[in-house]
């Protein structure tokens, strides 16, 4: 092959030039004879070698060729056919790794080609060469021993193949692409090695802006390193700044070139720059200055042209950043924030713009959302952190602003809901880095919680500076007292603080404020910056106050700092610094104010500032550097709130320095951080929410109609977490698309609308399929729903299935429920997964030609589509629904059951939609009776909230209401309850339905009388509530009152009291209560009365029976201060006092009552009845404790007011005309009355006797009798009761006086009393009860 070469090199360097040439010369001048004797000397090599080509020094084969390379006589062809020669030397490895002076020889090789001339030439043999020097080239770094070229020699050849890049503009298409083919190939061999290369720990600490020193990093015995690979990544960095590439050559990569820069050079040197990035890695971060150059030198200019380049450019930095963030953003964290902020949120937001741009940049945040990690880990760093910006809330927010459906990676997070309250002070300037799991989840809600309260904090300091700060303090985020740390922290990175404020608060004179002032200064790092770029970052945060003595005190607080972080000696004392500010800040007002017509010159500017650096002058270049930096770009010393729009040089600088203090960036753990997806979500889940909604509003085609409700199933997915509220937005926004809910339509239009539009019946189906399979975490949106429910049933477009509950259905099993009726009423047994494949099916559905070809009509169709919807699965299985969600769907049907919000055509229209209502309301409740108590109290408050309301109508509501409530009462008592709690709510709100409308009592009567019969046949031991009796009896004895219900109520009661076994104390009285109301009905039987009067004079039985207990239980306790186990209700409570005893004998005196009121009843047979039941009682109760004081309430309550009553009444009829008949026979029930007194009196004479109050009992009695005795009945004749007096009369006294009780006695006057009572009412007996004596 070598001789093939030479002898091909010799032959075209003989061949005589070219007339047409225009290089001419004689063939002995172009020929060198050293070129052709070395030549030939290595002809006659070839065939005698001494040893193995593998170990032969290269130099003696390649120097010829070289030579040939280097000559300036030589032409072109030749020159191409050496190139040739040493590509295919280079290509067959005559030489390797391990040959001898291998890396003397490929170095040479590099020099050579390096030092190529090409004199004697035409453009199209320059070409060519030019091609064969580009494959010789990536020859070079593909051969074994490329491994021992130097770090120098690297950069060479990177160099002329950029220089060949450059000769190629403007040349064959083929030659440029050739040249940037193989500048690109050299980048990926030079950097697919940094893996590889070790890093020097002597360095690793090393800071930005520190030179390494000769050797360091760079010095290694193993070929190039780090050394070259910094090199030409700065050279490539370069490449995108045309200014600083021109003025700045000083890198051994780019020496002597310079272009003019276009976007093809940019996007060039970009796709360079990511082709390094992507093949180092995360190798990059091993190596200092490699790192520090990608955080400084390459994002400062990423940045920078950024917002001003053009979509093609934009495109590649995008490419760039992600890249970047791919493998090193462990080390960007300040770096990306920036880019976000100062690119990407920008550009689309920015007036202006082309649209072509802003579609790029938006591009570039969507493909860094699509990243598996990215959205967790940018709200981790940035969102939970109070010194940083919102920017995963900010990107959703731009993306739904653009209408960029992109919501979806955000959205297939599972994660767990959460309530943050800041209840210590912990600084909120302080991060941490990541450790456990569960206690960072915690810090970052925490954080978060913080910067929420940050700017609320904002808002209250910028109207009041006091409360402002007063409300830090509250919020936990400063101590009390104020730390002068957290203040300035505060003032420092709070954004939209009213700037004024924040700096007549640092400028203020007290001590305290002075250290706010000292802390806030020392936030800042003026590290690497001039002093003009320093004061520009400082009086940024802020607005100079005009005072002067404000303005000292902040720039001396700004000089210390300054001195105490510059880099260099420049200046002596930090007295310098602060005289320079305040002449920077008098030079920026004369050469920015319109005001000041003669400005300072620079020359003037420098002699002011003389000898002001310890006596001694600045330097003058640094004065002059300054004067000219602030008459260029003014500072900004009133400065405005709001966000930074640009990323200038001081900010780069401050960013910088930041990024050496603060936490690094903090990757994402995705099974521990989806936690925090909820949060991420409610964050944007309003303009997610508007953006769907408008996405479907405005769509036609059908597919993008399928991704909305895809969206809306995934919002579904994240709301089940805690994001009830957004899902009850977003079910509102989509029930309006249904046109089920314009109120304005009428049924006709809705139902024409429904019928020929695609777009509702996907928003029907929609909607119950989000109500079928995210009932959970529906809250308001149920309203929505059951409107969209009631207005299907006007249209009559719902199932029969749907309106015709079974209770019976309510109870079924879990695999029972799996079952699929023809009407569809079932649902998956996942019930949190939606059945996507339904939904599609519906979206190709037949259309509307179609479905009349088949016979299908237009009523049909909509009942098929209606039947997929699954309405009665909603309300089989609210069972499995949480609470709130139970609540909130019982309180739409029962505000839509009582008109609100329902517009009613008819009455029929109203009593139905009522009707259903409460079929449902019944139906839910009877699926959760498990857990009847946790919920109804608030179905309760609703329905006594109903009865607020304007157009509430009584009558439909309570009449459909107390029948249901019935039905669920009946299955709660049908079953023992251990609590009492659910027997008490149902009853209420059974009371509450018939006091709204006492009309339904009427109305709903037989339905009623059969509850309550059932009740109290079926289930009187499952009654255990005082309420539950009351209400129980009380309605029967109202159900009573009709004649149509009177038999089985009437009949119901007798068998209670008959019975007695479930009498108790506890109901004992509303038994009582429910009898009299029957025996005081007119026209009742006479025999159900006289039954009644018996049965309740025998229950006396039971309260002796109960009374003996009770005795017993005291007598064996010996503790008469227990409480009775009787009732918990206030009415016996008072009774019971002050001893329990005296309970029984309450219970007794309203027996007597009882009696006592039904003995003014209008019949004489049921006045005597009740008179004999009252002697009965007394008779049965002689083991009650009838103390004295007993004995004489029971005379007062019951007997003297029955004997009172009947003397009126007496009276009364007496009075009337025609009523003798009437009068006789109440005066015979006095007289049975009179004797009952009389009897009942020497009773219980011995026990009224020992009573304080005997004397006013016993004259009580006499006037009683006194009255009788001058009874007069008028016009019907002489009463027959001063007959029936004196008899009774000479019983009482004589037992008193046989019983010692009416004796003569000094200290008493009973017996003169009675001696003189006698003369005045009966005289005849006076002489037989008093013989003469001596009085």
């Amino acid at each position: 092959m070598l001789n093939t070469e030479v002898g091909a090199l010799l032959a075209v360097i003989r061949r005589p030039a070219d007339p047409n040439s225009h290089y001419l010369g004689s063939p002995e001048e172009s020929q060198d004879n050293a070129i052709l004797q070395s030549l030939k000397s290595l002809r006659a090599l070839i065939f005698n070698p001494q040893q193995q080509w593998c170990t032969i020094d290269p130099s003696i084969y390649l120097s010829p060729f070289l030579e040939v390379i280097q000559s300036d006589d030589i032409p072109a062809s030749a020159t191409g056919v050496a190139l040739s020669a040493l590509l295919k030397i280079l290509k067959l490895e005559f030489f390797n790794l391990k040959t001898p002076a291998a890396a003397e020889a490929i170095a040479t090789i590099v020099t050579s080609i390096t030092n190529c001339r090409l004199e004697k030439t035409d453009s199209i043999s320059e070409d060519a060469v030019m091609m064969k020097i580009l494959q010789v080239l990536s020859a070079i770094m593909n051969h074994s021993a490329s491994a021992l070229l130097t770090d120098q020699a690297v950069c060479v050849l990177v160099n002329t193949c950029f220089q060949v890049v450059q000769q190629s503009i403007g040349r064959g298409d083929l030659l440029q692409r050739s040249a940037r083919y193989t500048m690109h190939e050299l980048i990926q061999k030079i950097f697919s090695k940094l893996p590889e290369i070790e890093t020097v720990t002597s360095i690793e600490g090393s800071r930005l802006g520190e030179e390494e020193e000769e050797g360091g990093e760079f010095e290694g015995e193993s070929g190039y390193g780090i050394r070259c690979a910094v090199d030409v990544f700065h050279f490539l960095c370069s490449l995108l700044n045309v200014v600083e590439l021109v003025e700045n050559s000083g890198s051994e990569v780019g020496n002597n070139t310079s272009f003019c820069g276009d976007e093809d050079v940019q996007v060039f040197a970009l796709v360079l720059i990511n082709s390094a990035i992507e093949l180092s890695g995360d190798g990059i971060g091993k190596h200092p200055k490699l790192l520090r150059m990608v955080q400084d030198d390459l994002f400062h200019h990423l940045i920078h042209y950024g917002t001003c380049s053009s979509p093609l450019v934009l495109s590649m930095i995008c490419s760039t950043v992600l890249n970047t963030y791919h493998f090193l953003r462990r080390f960007l964290r300040l770096q990306i924030e920036a880019f976000f902020n100062f690119v990407l949120l920008r550009v689309p937001t920015t007036q202006g713009v082309s649209l072509q741009l802003q579609e790029v940049s938006l591009e570039g945040i969507i493909n860094f959302c699509r990243q598996p990690t990215f959205i967790i880990e940018i709200y981790e760093n940035y969102d939970c952190d109070p010194l940083c910006r919102n920017i995963f809330e900010d990107i959703g927010k731009l993306l739904c602003k653009h209408s960029f459906p992109v919501t979806s990676p955000l959205t297939s997070l599972k994660i767990q809901a959460f309530e943050v309250e800041i209840s210590e002070f912990r600084p909120f300037w302080e991060d941490k880095p990541r450790n456990d799991s569960i206690n960072w989840v915690d810090f970052l809600r925490f954080r978060k919680a913080q910067k929420r309260k940050l700017l609320v904090t904002s808002y209250h300091f910028n109207c009041d500076e006091k409360k402002g700060l007063e409300y830090l303090q509250l919020s936990k985020l400063s101590p009390d007292p104020h730390d002068p740390k957290a203040l300035a922290f505060f003032f420092r990175y709070t954004p939209g603080l009213d700037k004024s404020m924040v700096g007549d608060y640092l400028g203020d004179p007290e001590s305290f404020h002075l250290q706010v002032l000292k802390e806030f200064t020392e936030t800042f790092e003026f590290s690497s910056m001039i002093l003009d770029h320093a004061l520009r970052t400082y009086l940024e945060t802020f607005r100079l106050p005009g005072e002067s003595q404000k303005i000292t005190r902040i720039l001396e607080a700004f000089s210390d700092r300054f001195y105490e972080q510059q880099t260099s000696d420049i200046f002596a004392s930090k007295d310098a610094v602060f005289i320079l500010c305040y002449s920077l800040i008098m030079l920026n007002t004369d050469q920015h104010n319109p005001q000041v017509k003669k400005k300072m010159t620079e020359e003037e500017f420098i002699r002011n500032n003389r000898a002001i650096n310890g006596g001694k002058d600045l330097p003058k270049e640094y004065l002059s550097e300054l004067f000219n930096s602030i008459s260029n770009n003014a500072i900004t010393i009133f400065g405005q709130s709001g966000q930074i729009v640009e990323m200038n040089p001081s900010r780069w600088i401050e960013l910088i320095n930041r990024s050496r203090i603060i936490q690094p960036y903090k990757l994402s753990n995705f099974d521990d951080d989806k936690r925090i997806g909820r949060d991420m979500f409610g964050s944007i889940a309003g303009p997610s929410v508007a953006t769907l909604c408008a996405f479907f509003e405005h769509g036609d085609e059908e597919e993008i109609l399928h991704e909305c409700v895809e969206g809306l199933f995934s919002i579904a997915r994240i709301a089940q977490y805690g994001l009830v509220e957004t899902l009850d937005e977003l079910l509102a926004s989509f029930s309006k698309f249904t046109t089920l809910l314009n109120p304005y339509a009428s049924a006709e239009e809705t139902l024409f609308a429904f019928s020929h539009d695609l777009k509702p019946k996907i928003a029907t189906l929609a909607v119950f399929t989000i109500a079928n399979n995210f009932g959970n975490s529906i809250r308001g949106g149920w309203k929505n729903i059951v409107d969209c429910l009631l207005k299907l049933k006007r249209l009559k477009l719902l199932p029969q299935s749907v309106i015709e509950f079974d209770a019976a259905n309510f109870g079924t099993t879990s695999s029972d429920s799996q079952a699929t009726s023809e009407q569809g009423l079932s649902t998956p047994n996942d019930s949190k997964v939606v059945n996507v494949s339904r939904f599609s099916h519906f979206l190709s559905l037949e259309s509307m030609e179609d479905s009349l070809s088949l016979g299908v009509s237009e009523f049909e169709q909509n009942l098929k589509i209606i039947k997929q919807c699954r309405i009665g699965n909603i309300f089989s299985k609210t069972s499995n629904l949480p609470e709130d969600a139970l609540i909130n769907l019982g309180r739409s049907l029962i505000f839509s059951a009582a008109g609100k919000g329902q517009k009613f055509s008819t009455p029929v229209d109203e009593e139905e939609t009522v009707g259903f209502c409460w079929d449902l309301i019944i139906a839910i409740t009877l699926a959760n009776l498990h857990r009847f108590q946790t919920f109804w109290h608030a179905f309760n408050d609703h329905l006594l909230a109903v009865a607020q309301f304007p157009t509430f109508s009584p009558v439909p509501f309570a009449e459909k209401g107390i029948v249901g409530l019935f039905k669920v009462c009946l299955k709660l008592l049908g079953t023992y309850q251990q609590e009492k709690t659910p027997e008490e709510m149902i009853f209420k709100s059974i009371n509450l339905m018939w006091k709204l409308e006492k009309e339904i009592l009427d109305t709903c009567c037989e339905f009623i009388t059969k509850s309550v019969n059932k009740i109290l046949t079926e289930f009187p031991a499952n009654l255990k509530t005082q309420l539950g009796w009351k209400s129980v009896l009380h309605l029967l004895s109202i159900t009573g009152r009709q004649p149509e219900t009177y038999d089985q109520a009437v009949e119901t009661l007798i068998m209670l009291i008959s019975d007695g076994t479930h009498i108790s104390k506890m109901n004992y009285t509303y038994c009582i209560d429910s009898a009299f109301s029957f025996l005081a009905l007119r026209n009742s039987p006479l025999e159900k009365n006289i039954m009644i009067l018996d049965l309740l004079a025998s229950t006396v039985t039971q309260l002796v029976q109960w009374y003996k207990t009770q005795c017993l239980e005291l007598s064996n306790s010996n503790n008469f201060s227990a409480t009775s186990n009787a009732s918990n209700s206030s009415f016996e409570e008072n009774l019971r006092a002050p001893s329990s005893l005296n309970f029984f004998m309450s219970l007794f005196i309203k027996l007597g009552e009882a009696l006592r009121k039904t003995s003014l009843a209008r019949r004489e047979e049921i006045r005597n009845a009740a008179v004999m039941a009252l002697q009965k009682s007394f008779m049965l109760a002689e083991e009650l404790e009838f103390t004295p004081n007993n004995c004489i309430n029971c005379f007062n309550l019951v007997i003297f007011a029955m004997v009172d009553d009947l003397h009126e009444k007496m009276f009364e009829y007496s009075r009337r005309e025609n009523a003798e008949r009437e009068t006789r026979s109440m005066e015979g029930t006095l007289t049975i009355a009179m004797e009952l007194l009389c009897e009942i009196f020497l009773k219980l004479m011995t026990q009224i006797s020992n009573s304080p109050g005997f004397r006013t009992f016993w004259l009580g009695v006499l006037r009683r009798m006194d009255t009788y005795m001058k009874a007069d009945l008028g016009e019907y004749g002489v009463s027959k009761l001063p007959g029936v007096v004196p008899d009774l009369l000479r019983k009482m006294i004589t037992e008193m006086k046989e019983n010692g009780i009416l004796v003569q006695k000094e200290d008493d006057d009973l017996w003169e009393i009675t001696y003189i009572q006698i003369q005045w009412i009966a005289p005849s007996i006076k002489d037989e009860l008093f013989p003469e004596e001596s009085i």
